[in-house]
């Protein structure tokens, strides 16, 4: 029994048109282009983390630096906020010189807490009822 003859890709290739050729070169050329700009704009971002990474931090932090910039006439402050036994703190936001602690009271209620920082006092209570 005689084995089937396949076609190969070499006998089955013809030459193109001269039309299609010159699409044929044009693709090849504007993706060559494509592939340089690409080349180029990754090797650019490569350098720039590289350059971050290298110059950005000269000194080493200590403890007491704050990473955060602060004006010198600015004193630190430390204070304490009172909350009752057991209570856990949701959320908080802060406004200016006010800040609202939404808290879970220990007898499974919900209020909301404001605060006063420059005066160090509570402003306000406001229990959150569902009817």
């Amino acid at each position: 029994m005689e084995r089937p003859q396949f076609p190969t890709e070499e006998a089955d290739e013809k030459p193109l048109d001269p039309a299609a050729e010159k699409v044929r070169r044009k693709l090849v050329r504007f993706v060559a282009v494509n592939l340089g700009i690409l080349f180029v704009a990754v090797m650019a971002v490569l350098g720039a983390v590289v350059y971050k990474v290298s110059f950005s931090g000269n000194a080493p932090q200590t403890a007491g630096d704050s990473p955060v910039p602060a004006p010198a006439d600015t004193p630190f402050v430390e204070a304490e906020i009172a909350l009752p036994a057991g209570a856990r703190i949701l959320s908080q936001s802060l406004s200016g010189e006010r800040i609202a602690l939404h808290v879970a009271l220990p007898d499974g209620q919900v209020a909301i807490f404001v605060y006063d920082l420059r005066g160090r006092r509570l402003l306000g209570r406001y229990d959150i009822r569902v009817q």
